[in-house]
């Protein structure tokens, strides 16, 4: 699976991206991630990418043109999708992380300033959040969403069986993973429960 994140800051994920799991993952070609630079293609001397917003108000707005220019460039792949980062978008979920892991290939835009100009809605396909609070930008929520999506593709993981078991996964997706266990047996004086040492599998 391929991803392609928009941004105006292509280097900002590199140190999460190049270690442990999506590390391995890109090495053993699961799975692509582009970083995208919207000033790339920017028009203009200074390469701008946000202006101020039509009627007012504070702060700066991403442009539309940069973003379609980028998303003409970037969108190959017939099975994919374009979302954007938005606190208003729809919460981001392990349903939604399932669906996507279908993909061949997701573009996520990273959203700056005080937002995007709203008529990049005509060229997406969803507004996604990962919470009801807000960040500097979309990065953060990009990273997030792109690593939940990851463990579900077969191979990335040690045993992709694993993950049926994980919180939110599985046939009850609001099923919560029990709590889990290792060495020492006693620790300040709290146990571990017997049930778990009493090797009866039926019962653990």
């Amino acid at each position: 699976m391929q991803f392609d994140i928009i941004t105006i800051f292509p280097d900002i994920l590199d140190s999460y991206f190049n270690e442990s799991i999506l590390k391995r993952a890109q090495k053993a070609g699961k799975i692509k991630i582009k970083m995208h630079d919207l000033r790339k293609y920017a028009a203009g001397k200074h390469r701008s990418v946000d202006d101020k917003p039509y009627g007012g108000g504070p702060g700066m707005v991403l442009m539309i043109e940069p973003l379609y220019k980028t998303l003409k460039k970037i969108r190959k792949k017939k099975n994919s999708q374009v979302i954007l980062l938005d606190p208003a978008g729809k919460q981001f979920n392990q349903k939604i992380a399932q669906s996507y892991s279908k993909l061949d290939q997701l573009i996520m835009i990273c959203g700056r300033y005080e937002g995007v100009d709203a008529r990049i809605e005509e060229y997406i396909d969803q507004k996604v959040s990962i919470g009801s609070y807000i960040l500097s930008g979309g990065e953060l929520g990009a990273a997030v969403i792109l690593e939940a999506i990851s463990r579900l593709i077969p191979g990335v993981l040690g045993k992709y069986e694993s993950t049926e078991y994980e919180t939110f996964s599985g046939k009850d997706s609001e099923i919560i993973e029990h709590p889990q266990y290792t060495r020492p047996e006693v620790f300040k004086g709290l146990k571990v429960p017997e049930v778990l040492l009493s090797g009866n599998h039926q019962e653990i």
